[in-house]
């Protein structure tokens, strides 16, 4: 070491010793800012823990009433499923912390839970307002779309991420307020533009995606532990084909970090779609009486609401499927599996003639 790189090093030392010193005589509290600092991650903790407990449950009837017109004397055929929608996306905005998806400041930025839970709700009202649209408002297929749901189904088709220009709670204020607007008109007999067609074929149609989605869920919750599966992917028909070839034997497991987000968005969207089939009950009673399938659609009710049982556990747990340790995962895709089962006794039982 020469002497200016001596001297350098000495001035430097000799600065940071009159730094301190000079901290020192301020008399700065240091026990006082640890102290406040440590209240503040307190407070976050406990308004993180706050944000992150799911909704109760609602009385689908009690809330489709509350938004019927005052003078009206009886709800009208599709009152329940667009009420209960709406109530549903306004539970994703207006409940504790609001829509948490897309905030980038703490305690929601590392909150994940209920961000995957918002997510499993998201797509099941992204569904329901796609068939609202395609289906449930319209006679036959070149009927013309309602003008409210022309706006609605793609603002919650909206980026779920975005934070600014646009906000994803702005577009979803814009599609609630145009789902308000199809209710209304709904719910006006002098209104005949806006209709709700309660018929089997529309009822099998919104069906048959809830299937997939169930399936897709169920697959995914069962991948906890990690298994071999077969290919199945052009079963049952010899002339089927794939773009790219793959293996005849897959290996599926899903990643350990990515464990508690899976479930709490099966979580989030049982928990939709259970209130959605209870709306769906009334009204389409007399289909389902009809074709004797109102106690399969209950059952799948009751198998989700079992979904929604409290968790008792601090962690999501991962244990193997017969070892010590319960495995939330594979509970998760029992009732799952099980409810999609049920839902598809409930779609032939709607097709038959």
């Amino acid at each position: 070491m020469n002497d200016s790189t001596s001297r350098t090093l000495d001035q430097l030392r000799t600065r940071l010793l009159d730094w301190l010193d000079d901290l020192r005589s301020r008399d700065i509290n240091w026990r006082a800012i640890a102290a406040g600092l440590g209240g503040l991650l307190l407070l976050l903790i406990l308004l993180g823990w706050y944000w992150s407990q799911e909704p109760d449950s609602f009385d689908v009837e009690e809330i489709t009433r509350s938004m019927a017109p005052p003078d009206s004397a009886r709800l009208v055929t599709g009152s329940f499923t667009t009420a209960t929608t709406i109530h549903l996306m306004e539970t994703l905005l207006e409940k504790p912390g609001g829509y948490l998806s897309n905030d980038r400041m703490p305690p929601s930025l590392w909150l994940d839970n209920i961000p995957n839970w918002e997510f499993g709700v998201l797509v099941q009202i992204r569904d329901i307002t796609r068939s609202l649209r395609n289906d449930f408002s319209r006679s036959q297929s070149q009927s013309v779309e309602d003008k409210s749901l022309i706006i609605a189904e793609p603002r919650f088709n909206f980026d779920s991420n975005s934070w600014v220009l646009p906000s994803t709670e702005s577009e979803y204020e814009t599609g609630l307020k145009a789902l308000r607007d199809y209710l209304q008109r709904l719910q006006n007999p002098n209104q005949p533009q806006a209709q709700f067609y309660a018929r089997a074929d529309n009822l099998s149609d919104w069906l048959g995606q809830v299937e997939k989605r169930l399936g897709s869920l169920s697959q995914r919750l069962s991948a906890s532990v990690g298994q071999t599966r077969i290919n199945t992917d052009l079963g049952g028909d010899s002339a089927a084909a794939q773009s790219t070839a793959s293996a005849a034997e897959l290996e599926v497991k899903t990643d350990w970090t990515d464990l508690d987000d899976i479930f709490y968005e099966a979580r989030g969207a049982s928990w939709a779609l259970l209130h959605l089939l209870k709306a769906v009950e009334r009204d389409f009673n007399g289909i389902l009486v009809k074709k004797n399938a109102l106690v399969s659609l209950r059952q799948i009710v009751r198998e989700l609401e079992s979904t929604q049982q409290a968790i008792w556990s601090p962690f999501i747990m991962n244990g193997s499927g017969f070892g010590m340790f319960a495995n939330h995962s594979l509970v998760m895709a029992s009732y799952i599996s099980r409810a999609n089962a049920a839902l598809i006794d409930l779609r032939q039982l709607l097709q038959q003639g």
